[in-house]
């Protein structure tokens, strides 16, 4: 009886520590891989549809739905889903008066498809199988260079030559220019990559240690798996906080990047 019940606890504990082994093995970056659905190649272009894909067809639709529901049912007395689009709009637009003033409300819709894209794309990404489309720098490098670029156009459309006068700080003695101007322009270039590296960079390290916590919680069994079970329902409700706050801090540097294109921050009686 001793020897059967000796053999039975290191078959349980060998089942333990294959499962601690595997979980172990398997690295914490494998959710973060795609795999193609249905392979497309347009030109030698691969636009194959893939999980990434379909969940930004998902997050699409799904906030053109709640918009459209919301500005349909109008009502002198708001429901929640109305209650709930008005303070988005409110906040959005208060973002956009703070940094760029009422000339910068002509960017509302791209400034609001933005927000809610990106806080919907990193809310869904907490959903078990989902996928979190703004841990792929892909993505926010498109956001960033687009952002970027728009703020670079919009600036010599409005300035044209003048515009340059954003390397030159206000108040820069004229012996001091050939220093500052290049690092003026390294700042300028380092602010797309910045821009997309920190979404990029805070959405995928979240979902790290959540599948780290998550594995030592199904490797440890009922004896130690519960602290860090504990500790990996307590980083998701940091990480819905923070799915809005770094969506929130892409839509400020946004309308700061959108706004110098518009103000020059000083840098027009600089020139003069």
């Amino acid at each position: 009886m001793r020897t059967g019940r000796h053999n039975s606890g290191r078959r349980h504990n060998d089942v333990v520590i294959g499962k601690y082994e595997s979980a172990m093995e398997e690295s914490p970056l494998h959710p973060f891989e795609l795999h193609n659905w249905i392979p497309i190649s347009l030109g030698g272009l691969d636009i194959s549809i893939n999980k990434a894909v379909v969940i930004m067809w998902v997050v699409v639709a799904l906030v053109a739905v709640l918009m459209v529901m919301a500005g349909s049912a109008r009502k002198l007395v708001p429901g929640k889903l109305q209650s709930m689009a008005e303070m988005m709009v409110d906040f959005i637009r208060g973002i956009i008066m703070d940094t760029m003033g009422k000339e910068g409300m002509r960017f509302f819709p791209l400034i609001a498809t933005l927000f809610l894209f990106i806080l919907f794309c990193n809310l869904i990404g907490l959903i078990p199988g989902s996928y979190t489309v703004t841990s792929q720098i892909v993505v926010t490098a498109v956001f960033a260079c687009l952002v970027y670029g728009l703020s670079l156009v919009m600036g010599f459309l409005l300035h044209g030559v003048k515009f340059l006068g954003i390397l030159v700080p206000p108040g820069t003695p004229v012996w001091l220019l050939p220093l500052m101007i290049p690092i003026e322009l390294i700042s300028q270039l380092a602010r797309p990559i910045s821009l997309a590296v920190r979404l990029f960079a805070n959405m995928t390290a979240g979902h790290v240690i959540l599948g780290v916590l998550f594995g030592l919680a199904i490797s440890g069994g009922l004896l130690i798996g519960w602290l860090p079970f504990a500790f990996t329902i307590a980083m998701n409700g940091l990480e819905v906080g923070i799915a809005f706050i770094q969506a929130y801090i892409f839509t400020v540097l946004t309308c700061v990047y959108l706004g110098d294109a518009f103000h020059l921050h000083g840098h027009d009686e600089h020139a003069h």
